[in-house]
């Protein structure tokens, strides 16, 4: 029987307090934004998933596809004895990668962190009734502030999938990727999945899809403020906006004021006051190239060794060792 460990380190009381600051500074800012990670309530991560079956959506299947035929050969240049998956949500993919390390015959632990303290025991259940004996660690917490309580010991793996990493902002990413050099030890490594340039023409219909899924999805961090802060938006009344910036080579959605509006957040005792056909940024997501990616991981402190890519060259996985 696989044993069970859980450490909490955010709790609903912090992650109140984190959604109040980010609220207030996004919505005081000019031009107006809000952080992505609070679109994944419930009803958010269900949305999400829809999204990842739509046609248009070509990322998700992309990168697993790319796993599938890669997890062999990531496995055995890694060697490592513990898998750590940074939010992890359901840990789907990641059941590729431990099958993968399993018939490499090293995997004895695996470590999925992620947010939502629910989804995580959900998780590590099912897990446990797959992979007998194997020790598994959860971790609730925000992947950009507490990585310092992954545990220590083994050879450990780091596995930041799907291509989040395009969700921060440069300056974030940079830091980000700094934190997490600074919690591993000199040889442990990071395996990156990074989404890649290709034509707008694919790539915005990916965050624009026809049946207005990521409409929804992207209309749902309203929601949350009004749940969560008391707020009285109208969501109905922004529109999903998603555009490619060819200079930061990132695609960006935003929802559109479709008239004038005045907000009130009763939690922070706020008034917010858009304007016809005014726009707030709620997500970016950067495709990266292939010596950009090099690069960012070296600034960070990271010898990349192998790169993975899809025959279309859409995603790239990489795997760089902590020098």
């Amino acid at each position: 029987m696989s044993s069970v460990l859980l450490d909490v380190h955010l709790t609903e009381s912090a992650a109140e307090t984190a959604l109040r600051a980010d609220a207030r500074a996004g919505l005081m800012a000019e031009p107006k934004q809000l952080p992505p990670k609070w679109f994944y309530d419930g009803r958010g991560s269900e949305l999400f998933e829809k999204i990842t079956e739509l046609p248009e959506y070509y990322p998700t299947r992309t990168e697993r596809a790319l796993l599938r035929a890669s997890v062999d050969d990531i496995a055995a240049a890694s060697g490592a004895d513990t898998v750590v998956e940074l939010g992890s949500g359901s840990s789907a993919k990641t059941r590729l990668l431990l099958d993968a390390f399993t018939r490499a015959g090293t995997l004895r632990r695996y470590v999925p962190q992620d947010v939502s303290e629910p989804a995580l025991r959900l998780a590590l259940h099912a897990l446990a009734d797959e992979y007998a004996g194997l020790e598994l660690h959860g971790v609730v917490g925000d992947f950009t502030r507490d990585l310092s309580g992954l545990p220590r010991g083994g050879r450990r793996m780091i596995a930041f999938l799907g291509g989040t990493v395009g969700n921060l902002l440069p300056a974030e990413r940079a830091a980000f990727l700094t934190h997490v050099r600074s919690v591993l030890e000199p040889g442990e490594q990071l395996l990156l999945g990074t989404g890649l340039v290709i034509d707008p023409a694919i790539v915005v219909p990916a965050y624009d899809d026809a049946a207005g899924v990521t409409a929804e999805f992207n209309r749902n961090v309203l929601h949350v403020l009004n749940r969560e802060l008391g707020a009285d938006f109208d969501p109905e009344a922004f529109a999903h906006v998603a555009a490619w910036d060819a200079e930061n080579e990132w695609i960006e959605m935003r929802l559109r004021a479709e008239r004038d509006m005045t907000v009130t957040i009763a939690a922070l005792d706020l008034v917010v006051r858009f304007a016809a056909g005014e726009e707030m940024r709620t997500e970016i997501s950067a495709k990266f190239r292939r010596d950009g990616v090099g690069a960012m991981l070296t600034d960070a402190g990271f010898e990349p060794s192998r790169w993975w890519a899809d025959p279309q060259d859409r995603f790239g996985l990489s795997l760089a060792t902590a020098r």
